[in-house]
C-alpha cells in the first residue's frame, strides 16, 4: 500500500477589470490555464470574477493577477 499524497487545491476569486466582451473571456481563460498548477478557470463576464482552482504550492495569487495582466487586463483578489 502506498501513501501518495494528494495536491491540494485552492479556489482563488479575482476581480477582473478592461474587459468588454465574450471574447475576452477566452483570452483570460487560455492564458491562465496555461500556468503550472492551474486546474480549472472560469471568468464570469457579467460579473467580472475569475475563479481559478489551483495547487497554491506550484502557483499562488500573484501569478494569477500577472497571467491576466499578460493577456492585456487588470485583476486582483477578491475579498468574497
Amino acid at each position: 500500500m502506498s501513501t501518495t499524497a494528494q495536491p491540494t487545491t485552492t479556489r482563488t476569486v479575482l476581480r477582473a477589470e478592461g474587459f468588454s466582451c465574450p471574447s475576452c473571456v477566452a483570452k483570460i481563460e487560455k492564458q491562465v490555464g496555461r500556468l503550472d498548477g492551474v486546474g480549472s478557470v472560469r471568468v464570469h463576464f457579467a460579473s467580472a470574477r475569475i475563479e481559478v482552482d489551483h495547487d497554491p504550492a506550484k502557483v499562488d495569487a500573484e501569478d494569477l493577477v500577472a497571467a491576466v495582466a499578460k493577456a492585456g487586463y487588470t485583476a486582483r483578489p477578491a475579498a468574497f
